[in-house]
């Protein structure tokens, strides 16, 4: 294992705690896109979650998006060199392969972020805003689960 120094332990709790915030406000903000507005669905747990004003969201979301990236960066080189070819020899090919797909679906969203919040600031442009959040979720609840399998595995 590799010897990770307590400000790498640091970073990549803050980076974890900075992930779970994100992660609850752009899930408010998916299921308020998508909110029907039948009676019936606005009785439950789903909808009280959804009902939040998802435009108090935007800029939030950017903010915490981008620290997280900046944090995941500033970690990356210790997986890279680290982590990564202790899971090679592990042979666990398939787990490698994931985070490869995670950094570059978070590429993506980083290029995705000023259409987010083009949308998030027009009215109009209700179906972008739907379809760029439901995107960014996604991609974060994916990335998410993908860092903790990661994690778990080398026990960084």
């Amino acid at each position: 294992m590799t010897s990770f120094t307590l400000t790498h332990w640091s970073l990549l709790l803050l980076h974890g705690l900075m992930s779970v915030a994100l992660l609850g406000a752009v899930s408010h903000q998916t299921l308020g896109c998508w909110q029907t507005n039948s009676a019936a669905a606005r009785t439950g747990f789903l909808s009280r979650y959804a009902s939040a004003e998802g435009a108090i969201f935007a800029n939030p979301v950017v903010l915490l998006f981008l620290t997280t990236f900046t944090l995941g960066a500033l970690i990356y080189p210790e997986y890279r060199l680290g982590a990564r070819y202790a899971i090679e020899e592990m042979r666990l090919l398939g787990i490698v392969g994931l985070f490869e797909l995670k950094e570059h679906c978070l590429a993506l969203c980083l290029g995705l972020l000023p259409l987010y919040v083009w949308a998030w600031r027009h009215p109009a442009a209700q179906k972008i805003r739907a379809l760029s959040t439901t995107t960014l979720a996604a991609v974060l609840w994916f990335s998410f689960l993908v860092g903790h399998l990661v994690n778990n595995v080398r026990g960084l």
